[in-house]
């Protein structure tokens, strides 16, 4: 049951690896830009409101933002989710359900946070929208039930995150920037969550949603007179109040370049960043320069990074490129990637030497010009947008901005040369005071990173240094292959309830990125050698694989195509019930270790290329991974194999993951034993 899984998540891979067309536009000349201003008046108790009419359409948004400083939460690190999570569940006056239908009536959409919140709809239904939009934010109904159930999700949503690699190396490259005293370097924890309180919710909702900062921006289909008037009647009666400042600490780059090493040991492939903290603003002189260095360099799917590591490597789905503007914190340079395990040491080198590149080659004419192109073309395309129109008055208003900061932004862009491009560079991206994060499996990638000469650090999945790893333990005097697969069998229910098994049928489903719906699994295997595996849907077919007694072969967007060689080799062997049991026979089989697994100690069997991990407690094999070819690299691909269930005194794993470039979560909702096939299901 387990290979046949890893053969499916290799065809997605095969198609999603498929290379597009991204050519940017040509430089054309320059499109008069025509940024509407805002009028604006404020409320008595300190409400900034700005009004952009807009008659081409009959519709009208409402934005309401909190220019507040970023402020630490500490042992109650969550009471601000729980705040944004609570508002917009009605009001005061309203419940629930009746202020939720009636959006839905209105045809309009609101969402509600501490941060901001937004709504839109038609300019007919404006003087409702907004009484429900001011409803919400002034009149929230913070009950314990909701509050209770928001507070649960929470909890569970972290504890979903707990085995992801993605998720991990986010927090500890925060932590590592800005320090765990510093708002953006705070992390939630399950602790932190259950030390928040109601009344805690209550205190930060009266201490922080205080209009003394706050801008509401109305634009759209509406008139000044009616808007001042609904808005002056609505929000009059806000609370006057400014939320508190906090200072911080300014977050200082590493002494010099260095390798963070956080171990992963489910990571089947690795989070790479290449960090340092900047001090940019929106107001900066350099902020025009360092928008086009930064496309140059990962901004898009033709920067320096991608086309390295994707277009000539082959490495990753893609490698990008950031550098953050802040106007209360620091700022952070990021260049990220996730790669295969096996070619870590590799993508970090080849990072470097764009990183170096950018820094010391000028940029060439043709590539500044498409790249300032590009960026002309998509500013073109939002500044019509209302949310966008929203954003810039609201910049304009909180960043020291020129009023004319937009109309020109064009002409700002079009005015960066390619010496300006390596100059912030230089100035920005710290090539002797790099920190490279990377989350992986230690004792896959680590050989290979301590190579490069550059010094290694390791930390916990929090952000504490720790010492090194321990990649690999010894095996005990008296295991062998035949004592693991005796144990594993032992494990998922002795030699008489396996042999009782003729077939098994597995139902499921599963997400991938690029599907706009969840996509059905089933699998069939029984002991004449038989299989069938199919992804699909809505019914629709989208991959199906067979193995019967005349061969194998793939079906995949309407095309069949024969497997042959090692690959039918190997859907054979995945054909065969507890493949498992078999490793004891083969030639070449041997034990060669123990790691961890998911936080478990587990033997590691190898055959060939591929590896079983079983756990040394339970007997229970916990993961498999094979080595394969894509377009003549190789990559290694770990299964995940969760959640045995009892059926039919026969344990089996109702939860199988795997990471393709992508989390593969297949969950099974039925497996079915001795029932479900037929011949035709092989054909």
């Amino acid at each position: 049951m387990k290979k046949i899984v890893f053969i499916a998540a290799s065809l997605f891979l095969s198609i999603t690896m498929q290379a597009q067309d991204r050519t940017q536009p040509k430089p054309g000349p320059a499109p008069k830009i025509n940024v509407k201003k805002p009028v604006s008046f404020t409320l008595e108790n300190g409400l900034k409101v700005l009004v952009v009419e807009d008659h081409k359409l009959p519709r009208v948004s409402y934005s309401l933002r909190l220019d507040n400083a970023p402020y630490t939460e500490g042992d109650k690190k969550g009471v601000a989710d729980l705040t944004s999570a609570l508002l917009g569940n009605g009001s005061l006056k309203t419940s629930k359900d009746a202020f939720n239908e009636e959006i839905d009536f209105l045809g309009a959409d609101i969402n509600f946070s501490t941060s901001g919140s937004y709504a839109s709809g038609l300019s007919k239904y404006s003087k409702r929208i907004l009484e429900l939009f001011a409803e919400g934010n002034l009149q929230p109904n913070f009950t314990q039930g909701e509050f209770d159930k928001e507070k649960e999700k929470l909890i569970d949503g972290l504890k979903t995150q707990e085995k992801s690699v993605k998720a991990v190396a986010g927090r500890v490259e925060n932590v590592l920037i800005y320090g765990k005293s510093n708002p953006a370097g705070e992390y939630l924890t399950e602790q932190t969550i259950k030390n928040v309180s109601l009344a805690d919710v209550k205190q930060n909702y009266a201490t922080y949603f205080v209009p003394g900062n706050a801008y509401l921006i109305v634009v759209g289909d509406v008139k000044l007179n009616d808007v001042k008037k609904e808005v002056t009647r609505l929000f009059s009666t806000w609370t006057k109040g400014i939320a508190p400042n906090q200072s911080y600490s300014t977050p200082s780059n590493p002494q010099y370049t260095q390798i963070n090493f956080v171990d992963m040991p489910n990571a089947v492939q690795s989070e790479i960043a290449i960090l340092n903290s900047v001090n940019l603003k929106l107001s900066d002189p350099d902020y025009f320069p360092v928008l086009v260095a930064n496309q140059v360099l990962g901004g898009d799917f033709n920067g320096y990074l991608n086309m390295n590591l994707r277009e000539k490597h082959g490495w990753t789905y893609g490698s990008y490129s950031d550098i953050e503007d802040n106007k209360y914190l620091a700022g952070k340079f990021k260049a990220e990637a996730q790669v295969r395990n096996s070619v870590t040491d590799s993508a970090v080198v080849e990072m470097l030497n764009e990183i170096k590149r950018i820094r010391t080659e000028k940029v060439s004419e043709e590539t500044l010009n498409s790249v300032k192109a590009g960026y002309v073309g998509r500013f073109v395309m939002q500044v019509e947008k209302p949310q966008s129109v929203a954003r810039y008055a609201y910049n304009i208003a909180t960043e020291g901005l020129p009023a004319n900061f937009y109309e020109n932004y064009i002409k700002n862009i079009q005015a960066v040369t390619a010496d300006d491009v390596m100059r912030v560079m230089n100035k920005y991206v710290l090539a002797d005071n790099l920190r490279i994060l990377v989350t992986s499996k230690g004792s896959e990638v680590l050989p290979g990173l301590e190579k490069l000469g550059i010094p290694v650090f390791y930390f916990d999945k929090f952000g504490n240094q720790t010492e090194k790893p321990a990649l690999k333990k010894p095996v005990p005097a008296g295991i062998t292959v035949k004592t693991i697969t005796d144990n594993y069998a032992k494990a998922i229910g002795g030699e008489k309830a396996i042999k009782s098994v003729k077939s098994i049928v597995s139902l499921g489903s599963t997400k991938i990125p690029q599907a706009p719906a969840p996509l059905s699994y089933t699998s069939k295997i029984d002991n004449k050698g038989r299989m069938m595996i199919e992804l699909s849907m809505s019914g629709m077919s989208i991959m199906k694989q067979v193995v019967n007694e005349k061969g194998g072969y793939m079906m995949q967007q309407g095309q069949k195509i024969a497997v042959e060689g090692k690959d039918l080799d190997k859907m054979k062997e995945s054909a065969m019930l507890f493949s498992e049991l078999s490793l004891p026979s083969k030639a070449g089989v041997t034990v060669t270790g123990i790691e961890p697994i998911n936080g478990k100690d587990a033997y590691v069997v190898a055959d060939g290329d591929s590896n079983y991990y079983f756990d040394t407690t339970t007997g229970l094999k916990v993961a498999e991974s094979q080595v394969q070819e894509q377009g003549g690299k190789k990559m290694t691909t770990t299964t995940y194999i969760n959640d045995y269930r009892d059926v039919k005194g026969v344990k089996v794993p109702f939860n199988i993951v795997m990471n393709v470039g992508f989390e593969l979560d297949i969950k099974l909702s039925e497996v079915k034993i001795n029932e479900g096939t037929t011949d035709a299901d092989f054909q």
